[in-house]
């Protein structure tokens, strides 16, 4: 990442290979508000419109924007070439282009640059922003997936301008966890007995990060974010800003609506991370969660007949055993209990991908890693134009937060939620120890939001990266939220559940809010 104008970082990225898709699913009914009953109708059917919650104000009308001051050109080949095998089939043409955005570090408030790299894709004449996580998928690449899955009329009346957020993709990207600390990380086996291990990978990854970055590390975050949409919007020339955030992405999108409450448009939070919780308190929260998720991905199994049966969980524990006495050996980490955690983790995450990673664990039973190490791939792997996800997922969750848990305090929690919660327990414990040895960040003043039109929150009952209870609280933190539930498993309902993606089209293109608590069935 440059702090100067023109300052470019040389970097390769790596391919992206997580495919969404579609699901033709059934519809929903608008329930009670709390634990609403799911009544199945015919596939016909779409969400009930309501009225606008009282006391918010009325979603903005859409507007036309133009980029004078941005230079557009094709990026097809490119965004394909980055997506991989699992690019969207179609005849998509995608456009690029960088926008320099402030760097503004405590030390240097207002000063310095970085670029932010756009994609846009689509044919309306409103512009709809898509941000994603830090460390996952790029923005821009998660708007080219988003279109291939969004109804037509939603194409048809908005550009998806994807961004990838500071420190990610091709925004100056933060690279700097030297591979041994990532390979560490990411290798640890949640059984062990000490944390030391852990602790050491992650003070290597602090250590090197602070020389290589200097002051430029405290602009890594999710604060400094939601300023560089601010620019985005004035760069395309609308008065407000029209967003869908991705799970941890939506805290860009609701500091955005905090900093500029008079430029809310009309935004889509697909997930939702908890506003009201300590650090640990998400932690355990997302490892009931994930428990609940492979409970999920099990009955999934069953019913379509995947080769792990009803016994996936017992096979799923007899295989982090045999890979403890055992690694699978690869050539640039090697399939250990760690990294196969990992991967059922990013693998759960994905819904279209279940399938696949039924199958990676069967290989992996056999002797063969290379499928379920792929899940794990983009995290530690530099490929083609993207950076590994590791380190500015890691960066920018230790900027959001001042909390730092001490190691011995970790040590007790490990052993604890290995006791409640089996499956993942332990891995979420020791993930407590990331943020030890960072700095901790200057704390921000976020202005308390008052007034604003509604907001769709999106929430998913099995979802081990934003909880459904975190992101229900994150809607009840806002003026005007409106909650649209699907009862299915993953992580994010837009594009998965034909009936939450309704939802969002009739609230994005029609500016009909669904009742709050609508429930969308598996």
């Amino acid at each position: 990442m440059g702090e100067s104008e023109g300052t470019a970082v040389p970097r390769r990225r790596h391919a992206a290979s997580i495919l969404v898709a579609l699901s033709a699913l059934a519809a929903c009914s608008a329930g009670p508000s709390t634990r609403p009953v799911i009544a199945v109708r015919g596939d016909g059917e779409q969400p009930s419109a309501a009225t606008v919650p009282s006391g918010s104000r009325e979603v903005p009308p859409l507007e036309s924007y133009e980029t004078p001051g941005l230079s557009w050109s094709s990026c097809t080949d490119s965004a394909r070439a980055r997506m991989g095998a699992s690019a969207p089939a179609g005849a998509w043409e995608y456009e690029c282009s960088q926008l320099t955005v402030r760097l503004d570090v405590p030390s240097r408030p207002g000063r310095g640059n970085l670029g932010m790299s756009l994609l846009r894709v689509g044919t309306g004449g409103s512009p709809l922003v898509v941000v994603g996580e830090a460390g996952g998928e790029p923005g821009t690449l998660k708007a080219a997936r988003l279109a291939a899955s969004l109804p037509a009329t939603v194409l048809s009346t908005f550009t998806l301008i994807g961004v990838d957020r500071r420190g990610t993709g091709e925004s100056d990207p933060v690279q700097c966890v030297p591979d041994a600390a990532r390979v560490g990380i990411v290798e640890a086996d949640p059984g062990a007995e000490s944390n030391e291990d852990l602790v050491d990978a992650y003070t290597l990854a602090s250590r090197e990060c602070v020389l290589d970055m200097e002051n430029r590390l405290p602009g890594v975050d999710s604060w400094r974010a939601s300023a560089d949409l601010e620019q985005l919007r004035e760069a395309m020339g609308v008065p407000h800003l029209n967003a869908i955030g991705f799970g941890e992405g939506s805290r860009v999108l609701t500091l955005y609506a905090s900093r500029f409450p008079d430029r809310i448009g009309r935004m889509v939070f697909d997930g939702a991370p908890d506003p009201t919780l300590d650090a640990t308190a998400v932690a355990q929260t997302r490892a009931v969660a994930a428990d609940e998720t492979f409970s999920a991905f099990q009955k999934d199994c069953v019913v379509r007949g995947c080769p792990l049966g009803a016994g996936a969980t017992d096979r799923y524990k007899a295989l982090l055993d045999a890979l403890r006495d055992k690694p699978l050996r690869g050539g640039d980490f090697d399939l250990t209990p760690g990294t196969a955690t990992e991967a059922v983790l990013a693998g759960l995450a994905d819904r279209s991908r279940w399938g696949a990673l039924a199958e990676a664990i069967v290989a992996a039973e056999g002797g063969d890693g290379a499928k379920l190490s792929a899940f794990v791939e983009p995290l530690l792997l530099e490929q083609d134009e993207d950076p590994p996800r590791i380190d500015a997922g890691i960066i920018t969750a230790c900027n959001d937060t001042t909390n730092r848990v001490p190691p011995e305090r970790v040590a007790g929690l490990t052993e604890d939620w290995r006791a409640k919660h089996p499956l993942f327990g332990a891995y979420f414990a020791r993930k407590l120890l990331a943020c030890g040895p960072f700095p901790v960040p200057q704390a921000v003043k976020v202005p308390r939001l008052v007034g604003a039109p509604p907001m769709l929150v999106l929430t998913t009952a099995a979802d081990p990266v934003t909880p459904r209870e975190g992101a229900e609280r994150a809607a009840q933190a806002l003026p005007a939220g409106v909650v649209v539930g699907w009862q299915g498993g993953g992580h994010g309902a837009l594009g998965q559940s034909a009936c939450a993606t309704k939802a969002a089209e009739e609230f994005l293109v029609e500016a009909k809010a669904p009742s709050s608590g609508t429930v969308c069935p598996p």
